[in-house]
């Protein structure tokens, strides 16, 4: 009778089990071994994760489709913020950076470099494309594309979103590559290749752009990358800024990079306050949000990882102020810099909502020619057909 019931029991595992991956919920059957004692399912999930690569032209002429990308990267990470899958759960954002076209670059290797592999960390991503100049070159579309689709860790499942954004104003089939071919592994890795031409609409259609994109699926959309961003100053800038650095004194770095990524941090705000004060409110709205991780060298965005074991930090790698110090004493301070930080952020969105419906009510420039407005468009239709939405 004992082993009817632990059979039964098994038999009831293998009929719950289920891997939730992204957005749907897939019915995976995984074998167990037939143990006696063997009565829990064995359960696995997959990270939620949106893959975005930006392959940008950073040729001559692309002066002002960097200064773009670098203002309005805070846009993009912000809209992302709100986005939810069918079962409610939230995606997490990894994004690279590619640039060609630049003949500060090897000819050996196509004018090509990648500047920043998959990476959630935001800073780093901002100080990646602020590393960007301009210089004369080959764009060649075909090889950067492939470049990216060999080279990067993309996700497998076929639930998760994958995207590129390549966007350049020579023409798509330059160089000795086909772009047809690059394309056809992108379809092959359910990657969905969206184009955008720094130019005219139609002379975009004319050299390739369009067909480049309509190949996998893709968007393909024109943007005057010398348009000048105009951004809406509002009465909620100032309280916003003065909250980001208070913010900045919720983090307690620790381990190899703590002091340097604490600088990095810095830094960054004050790339985009040099840009403009509503990049630098951007960004501070960015770090309010769950996509602002920082677990790797933050003690308290560390300790809400379930895996992390605050004994398994060195003395030595803590902050001054907290050597010496007892586990107990560690925890209650990390706890109260963690009640400090989620207070500070709930009153930057509380601030972002009147900024932005400020925004709303005073916005009189179309924002069609510019690269944020593009790619959220192109990423929200294409992340429906993935089952997610946003609030």
């Amino acid at each position: 009778m004992k082993t009817i019931k632990q059979l039964g029991s098994i038999g009831i595992a293998l009929l719950t089990l289920s891997t939730v991956y992204a957005c749907n919920i897939t019915e995976k059957k995984k074998p167990i071994e037939l143990i006696a004692h063997a009565t829990e399912p064995i359960e696995t999930k997959e990270d939620n994760i949106v893959q975005i690569a930006l392959l940008l032209d950073t040729s001559n002429s692309m002066d002002g489709l960097i200064n773009q990308a670098k203002s309005q990267l805070w846009d993009i990470v912000n809209e992302f913020s709100y986005a939810k899958c069918g079962n409610d759960s939230r995606p997490n954002l990894q994004i690279a950076l590619y640039q060609y076209g630049n003949d500060n670059l090897s000819a050996n290797e196509g004018y090509i470099q990648q500047v920043l592999g998959f990476s959630s960390d935001l800073d780093e991503i901002s100080e990646k494309l602020f590393s960007l100049t301009t210089n004369g070159g080959e764009e060649y579309c075909g090889k950067v594309l492939q470049t990216s689709l060999h080279q990067l860790p993309w996700n497998k499942n076929p639930d998760l979103l994958r995207m590129i954004f390549i966007a350049g104003n020579e023409p798509f089939n330059q160089g000795r590559y086909n772009y047809r071919t690059a394309l056809a592994n992108a379809k092959e890795k359910n990657v969905v290749v969206n184009t955008i031409f720094c130019g005219n609409y139609d002379l975009g259609v004319n050299t390739d752009w369009k067909n480049g994109a309509s190949i996998t699926g893709g968007e393909y959309m024109a943007i005057d990358h010398n348009k000048k961003v105009v951004h809406i100053n509002t009465p909620y800038d100032d309280i916003i800024i003065k909250l980001n650095s208070k913010l900045n004194t919720t983090y307690i770095s620790f381990g190899s990079m703590g002091k340097s990524k604490i600088i990095a941090q810095e830094v960054q705000d004050s790339n985009a306050m040099e840009m403009e004060e509503a990049v630098a409110v951007k960004r501070a709205v960015s770090k309010s949000s769950r996509l602002y991780n920082n677990k790797k060298w933050d003690l308290v965005d560390a300790y809400d990882d379930a895996e992390f074991e605050i004994s398994s930090v060195d003395n030595n790698e803590l902050p001054e102020g907290l050597q010496g110090k007892s586990e107990n004493e560690i925890k209650i301070y990390i706890e109260s810099k963690k009640t400090e930080r989620e207070e500070i952020q709930k009153e930057i969105q509380a601030y972002n909502k009147k900024r932005l419906a400020y925004i709303a009510e005073h916005q009189k420039d179309e924002k069609s020619g510019e690269l944020e407005n593009a790619m959220i468009k192109a990423i929200k239709k294409q992340a429906k057909s993935k089952n997610y939405s946003w609030e």
